[in-house]
């Protein structure tokens, strides 16, 4: 086989291997589990993200080169999630405490707490996880709390339109 015919084929290849990965990844989803620990009544906070839409976004905020090689790598997640979730009631913020995070199969999971008893009713959550820089991204926030003698439990929609929501124990 002459090698031109050989140089097309890598390249029709290549461009096939690039247009794969970016139709890809058509969807722009992210998960928050919000549960509230029954032994300590304290907020418990699972991010699960796909870590390189974080890396991107954090890139394109500050203008630099972000990858995990960047020496404030995980201050800058840190920083990120801190600034873009948030919980408060009666118009006070909810103090929250970063525990860390890890990167598995390109899922970047981040770890919160309240070290305050705190409940889910009335607790207004604002989520701003990515949708500034994607526009078809759309965050959901998983709530469960057993402790309060009857189970509250639900979930939460987030977009660049809908960023803040209130949980409420329905009425009867």
């Amino acid at each position: 086989m002459p090698a031109i015919y050989i140089k097309r084929l890598f390249h029709s290849l290549m461009l096939v291997g690039v247009t794969t990965s970016v139709v890809a990844h058509t969807y722009f989803f992210g998960v928050t589990e919000l549960n509230v620990n029954n032994k300590t009544n304290h907020l418990e906070i699972i991010h699960q993200f796909t870590a390189h839409d974080i890396e991107n976004t954090i890139a394109q905020q500050r203008h630099i080169h972000f990858s995990p090689e960047h020496p404030q790598y995980d201050e800058l997640v840190q920083a990120y999630f801190e600034k873009h979730f948030l919980l408060s009631r009666n118009n006070r913020p909810i103090k929250l405490h970063w525990l860390g995070f890890e990167i598995k199969r390109g899922q970047l999971f981040a770890y919160q707490e309240s070290h305050n008893a705190n409940f889910l009713d009335n607790l207004v959550v604002k989520n701003t996880i990515l949708t500034d820089t994607y526009t078809q991204q759309v965050n959901t926030v998983n709530y469960q709390e057993l402790t309060t003698g009857s189970t509250l439990q639900g979930s939460l929609t987030f977009s660049q339109v809908q960023q803040s929501a209130a949980i409420y124990i329905p009425k009867n």
